[in-house]
């Protein structure tokens, strides 16, 4: 029988000045830095390079969840600014039907200055003239719960448009707080990768913001399959780990969406499969604990966060794939979808991604802990490589191409 593993989360700390993380994105999206680490070297190209660096035949595996204006502004009669930050629907409780909703909604939000709300409607803030198309909208939010700084919502507008056309009339681009910046019109464009499809994620899968029609073309052009998942990235994402023993520390769960086909693609694998971000990590992953699911009790269920440490796991990895295969055949569906908890942290037992491509993360964070996970504890190597070198840092910075050890 394993066992949790005992982590303590100030082994994972680095010293992240504020000059070094990158407020804004670089004009080009390709022309990144980009630091590659393989077999323990350490060496740096640019972010235009990638396709030459990865190995004929490769499946890559990118997340096309999209970010939505998912932050708002209230005002309170009395005059006091309230922000709420959409989180993940309550009511309609699946995503498209939230976004599809005409007249009313209710969703799990953060709330600011959550102590001023006593639990009156809400009001759109507007704050200067020019916004006729929110005026006419009357969007109110009602509380209907409390929880700390979360609270549940109940959304109400006029005129009956769909929920996500009021998010984009009314509502901002949340980017990461520690950018210490408000939104501006930049980020609607550039924190959101281009190849961005199904709406969801409150925080962009910042890996992806450096690939290009010209790079993605490229890779094709060698040979390698381009294919998509969908884990829609929760306000957990920003969440700091603010336990000294990670074993402490709960994940939230995201929903995530995987392809018949890519399931198929995986189990006839030849080449490295090559993941884009640490959401596309974990998607592909937690398939291995889904299949082990449906091959015990005959249905997808949620990963849950210690799933892989807690016991030993007799099936192997295309025994798990096709469990889910042939679930989704017998069910008349072409793609799974479920939810995951998991943490990866040193320890975990990689099963599908051999390659990872991702951006610098903030000190003692969990994916800190993923990335130490994915190079056998080696993450300083690269992080005191990245600091010395002039490498940007968080969402905007420059980019890594890690081979698994």
């Amino acid at each position: 029988m394993q066992e949790i593993p005992d982590i303590r989360i100030e082994d994972y700390a680095y010293p992240l000045t504020d000059d070094r993380i990158a407020k804004y994105p670089l004009a080009e999206r390709d022309a990144s830095k980009l630091l590659r680490y393989k077999a323990g070297e350490v060496d740096e190209w640019i972010f235009r390079e990638l396709p030459a660096l990865l190995p004929e035949g490769s499946v890559m595996v990118f997340n096309e969840t999209k970010v939505v204006p998912a932050r708002l502004h209230f005002t309170r009669e009395s005059g006091a600014h309230i922000e709420i930050f959409c989180l993940e629907p309550v009511d309609p409780v699946e995503y498209n039907l939230a976004f599809a909703a005409g007249e009313t909604c209710t969703w799990k939000c953060v709330i600011g200055n959550a102590k001023r709300w006593k639990g009156d409607i809400l009001s759109l803030y507007l704050p200067e003239e020019g916004h006729e198309e929110a005026s006419a909208l009357d969007l109110k939010a009602e509380l209907v719960g409390r929880e700390d700084r979360t609270g549940i919502v109940r959304f109400s507008w006029q005129g009956g448009l769909p929920f996500s056309r009021v998010l984009e009339i009314c509502g901002t681009i949340p980017i990461p707080p520690y950018l210490n910046r408000a939104s501006e019109a930049i980020d609607s464009e550039r924190y959101q990768t281009t190849y961005a499809r199904i709406r969801g994620s409150v925080a962009a899968p910042t890996a992806g913001l450096h690939f290009t029609p010209r790079v993605m073309d490229e890779l094709s052009a060698k040979g390698i399959d381009l294919e998509k998942v969908c884990l829609h990235v929760g306000a957990g994402t920003f969440l700091p780990v603010k336990s000294s023993r990670v074993s402490e520390h709960p994940m939230h769960r995201e929903p995530f969406e995987v392809t018949l086909n890519l399931l198929e693609r995986l189990i006839s694998r030849k080449g490295k499969v090559i993941a884009v971000g640490t959401t596309s990590v974990r998607t592909l992953e937690s398939l291995y604990y889904v299949g082990v699911g449906i091959l015990e009790t005959g249905e997808p269920q949620d990963v849950e966060q210690w799933a892989p440490y807690t016991r030993d796991y007799a099936y192997s990895t295309e025994e798990a794939l096709e469990a889910i295969a042939l679930y989704l055949r017998r069910t008349g569906k072409d793609r799974l979808t479920v939810g995951t908890r998991i943490i990866i942290v040193p320890g975990f037992r990689f099963r599908l991604v051999d390659i990872l491509v991702t951006n610098f993360h903030q000190p003692e964070s969990t994916l800190i802990l993923l990335v130490s996970a994915f190079v056998g504890g080696d993450w300083r190597t690269i992080y005191d490589y990245a600091l010395g070198h002039g490498f940007r840092f968080l969402s905007y910075g420059d980019s890594s191409v890690l081979w698994r050890r």
